[in-house]
């Protein structure tokens, strides 16, 4: 399957747009590979592209005055990942975007997607629909990580994304977790106990 095809259909699932509409967005985007642990986007540099995941994984992070990696982003295939205040207001990005393993993206760029949003009403309500997706994502997240248990967090995860957990190193998972690696563990072994 053509590379561009993974992203007509991620498209298509959520909106229906004429055929001349979905084939202008689709040739906006370039594919590009990344190779593990190559940053697509690091701290001081504006973000300059909104990346789709066709296959591989990322992972966006700050790190924190201390020295520790707090994960913001976990993203696999057919997902969107970015420094999204960067990218949408041009200003120098806060985060680092890393691929957590080989991977293949599509990417457009700012001046392309504006340009787009202007010509054709559909596109614009795609990416605003993707935004209000990621605002109330951001929300949910946020909201857990206030009421919810730190077991209850992993196990609502692993639940919502059992995905991740084949292409996601267990230390990114703990870090967007806000816990340690040790205590992934500890569920996992516990876990297994009980199946036993």
């Amino acid at each position: 399957m053509n590379e561009l095809e993974v992203l007509k259909q991620h498209i298509s699932k959520r909106m229906s747009l004429p055929e001349e509409e979905l084939n202008a967005f689709v040739a906006a985007f370039t594919v590009k590979r990344i190779k593990k642990r190559q940053f697509i986007i690091q701290p001081e540099f504006i973000a300059r592209v909104r990346t789709f995941i066709i296959k591989g994984a990322f992972r966006s992070y700050v790190v924190g005055a201390e020295g520790t990696d707090h994960t913001i982003q976990l993203a696999i295939d057919d997902w969107w990942i970015s420094d999204y205040s960067s990218y949408i207001f041009q200003k120098p990005a806060t985060m680092f975007v890393v691929a957590l393993e080989d991977s293949i993206v599509a990417q457009i760029e700012y001046e392309a997607e504006q340009r787009l949003k202007r010509e054709y009403h559909d596109i614009e309500t795609f990416f605003r629909m993707a935004a209000e997706g990621l605002a109330a994502y951001h929300q949910r997240r946020i909201i857990a990580s206030l009421t919810r248990t730190a077991e209850e967090r992993y196990n609502d995860f692993i639940a919502a994304y059992p995905g991740m957990l084949e292409k996601v190193p267990q230390y990114a998972i703990a870090s967007y977790l806000g816990v340690t690696t040790q205590f992934i563990s500890k569920i996992r072994n516990k876990k297994a106990a009980s199946k036993s």
